[in-house]
Order: C-alpha cells, then sequence, then structure tokens
C-alpha cells in the first residue's frame, strides 16, 4: 500500500531525538551497526556476547575479557565533538534532498563554522567509501554535464572554466559518478571501460567521443539530441534508449549547487558529487542510508 503524502516520515526528528537522546545511545548504535550482539572474539575465536564496560567506552568479551573499543580506527575515536552532534549531522544529509550547506550544519549543530565545514566534508568522504564498487551491467546510460559558476562566451561542451562530470546510469541498478578532464574520445573510453562491463548495452547522445564504444564489445546506440530526439526504441536491442535518468541527475545537483551551496570549487567537487551518488542509490532507505555510513565511518 503506498504511503499517504501526510503520514509521518520514516524518520522524524523527533524520531532521531528518541532514538538517540545523548551520546550513551549512540555509542550504543555505533557498536550494534559495526559488530552485532553476538560475533567472534578477535583475541579467543569465541562466538561470544559482549556486555557494555561501566568505566570506558568500550564492551568485554564474556569469553575471555577482552574489550572492544566500537569507536577505534573510525573518524570518532579522538573527536571532540558530541557523537549526539556528529549523528545528527549524519541525519541532516542522509534526510535531505538539496544537501546541506556548511552555514546550514553551523546553525543546526551550534559549532563554528570550521568545526561544521570538516564534519561536512568527513560525512561525504564516508558516503564514497560506504556504495560497493562493482562493474555496471544490463543497460547503462551514460552522459556527461558540465558544472560551475556562470560564464561568459559560449555555453554547454564549449564553456569555459567549467568541471566536466560524468554519469552512468544502470537500469534498475547503481548510479557513479566522477570529474573528467575533457571529453576526448579516449577519456570517455577509458572511463566507460573501469565502470561497466563488457557485452553492455549502453545508451548515449550523439556525442562524436562516443563512437568507440561499440568497437570494445558494448551494445551502443545514441539518442540525437541535437534533432530534438530524446528516447528512442531499437528493434535489435528491444530496449528504450535515452539518458532521462542521468539527466534528472544533473539538474537536480545543479540546481542543488545554485541553491545550497551557491558555488563549488573543482577542488571539492567530486564529495559533493558522492554526496549525491550515494543519496541516489540509497533514496528509498533512509535508517539503511543511516546505518551504512554511521558502519563506513
Amino acid at each position: 500500500m503506498e504511503k499517504s503524502k501526510s503520514a509521518s516520515p520514516d524518520f522524524s526528528v523527533r524520531e532521531f531525538f528518541k532514538r538517540f537522546p545523548d551520546d550513551e545511545a549512540c555509542i550504543e548504535h555505533i557498536f550494534n551497526v559495526r559488530f552485532g550482539d553476538r560475533h567472534v572474539c578477535e583475541a579467543c575465536g569465541v562466538d561470544s556476547t559482549f556486555h557494555r564496560m561501566s568505566n570506558r567506552r568500550a564492551w568485554a568479551c564474556a569469553a575471555c575479557g577482552d574489550h572492544v573499543y566500537p569507536t577505534a580506527g573510525t573518524i570518532f575515536q579522538d573527536t571532540r565533538t558530541p557523537l549526539q552532534v556528529w549523528f545528527y549531522a549524519i541525519y541532516l544529509f542522509v534526510t535531505t534532498r538539496h544537501g546541506v550547506s556548511g552555514k546550514e550544519l553551523q546553525r543546526q549543530l551550534g559549532v563554528t563554522y570550521k568545526t561544521a565545514w570538516r564534519i561536512g566534508h568527513k560525512i561525504r568522504e564516508q558516503m564514497d567509501k560506504a556504495d560497493m564498487k562493482a562493474m555496471l551491467t544490463g543497460h547503462v546510460e551514460i552522459d556527461e554535464a558540465y558544472v560551475g559558476g556562470k560564464a561568459k562566451g559560449v555555453r554547454g561542451r564549449g564553456a569555459l572554466n567549467k568541471t566536466i562530470v560524468m554519469g552512468f546510469k544502470q537500469r534498475g541498478g547503481k548510479l557513479v559518478t566522477e570529474i573528467i578532464p575533457n571529453i576526448k574520445m579516449s577519456t570517455l573510453q577509458a572511463a566507460t571501460l573501469s565502470n561497466v562491463a563488457p557485452g553492455t548495452v549502453i545508451s548515449t547522445d550523439e556525442l562524436h567521443s562516443y563512437g568507440l564504444l561499440s568497437i570494445e564489445g558494448f551494445t551502443h546506440v545514441a539518442v540525437k539530441h541535437g534533432k530534438k530526439q530524446w528516447a528512442m526504441f531499437d528493434v535489435k536491442t528491444q530496449e528504450l534508449h535515452h539518458t532521462n535518468n542521468l539527466e534528472s541527475f544533473w539538474r537536480l545537483f545543479k540546481a542543488s549547487v545554485r541553491g545550497t551551496h551557491v558555488s563549488i570549487s573543482r577542488k571539492h567537487m567530486q564529495r559533493y558529487l558522492d554526496e549525491f551518488t550515494f543519496r541516489a542509490n540509497h533514496r528509498q532507505e533512509v535508517n539503511g542510508m543511516f546505518d551504512r555510513l554511521i558502519a563506513a565511518f
């Protein structure tokens, strides 16, 4: 049954503070996400339960007493920022659609802008790590876009001072995005070979640089946007070819950059791409996104 638009969200702010009222609740959640209620102890090799120690941020093995520190080796290990603040920042990232600016984090978390900026970028880094890397298969859309501030002169593919981003979207599957230096044939070909499995059906626009993809073992069909062709059914592949999914993603990303961040430098562009790509890949599972990020830290 489809959920009513007026119903409460699956992970509301009220529910967040009910689940994580203090740092103790946060560290318990980190332990459960990373290790679970029961796991094999690294010290004694026994599949054991673990109990919370009262005098330190650790759990002890019921079999041998060895200590497990759930924040060890994570960004939370030596942080002076309360865990609840970190958790709320992660919550804001997974529940937003248009991203969270450094100033908004500063206001919401009650920290300095420097701290807010650092937290935001650490979360974006984890969003990339939390996504499993695998070659795309089946039917994949490929498209590139130009992101940046307003530039005088030629627009689109001839624009200067823009960052070129490339996207790969598997129909019914994952989205992958990356920055590329140019749109030369060799560049697009190398990016495709590193992300898409041979034998895959590929949809692109008519850009000449995609021309060699069919030689590399792909079934390649180009939709001719220049002739106002936005979708095409190919009898040979029995597939509807278009790049609409990627174009929708680029529109959201560009609108969010303008509305939330105003502008993004090329230096940090990949982090923001990773953020929006992660949300696009997991937008149906807010709680799952949250725990996936906690585990990645």
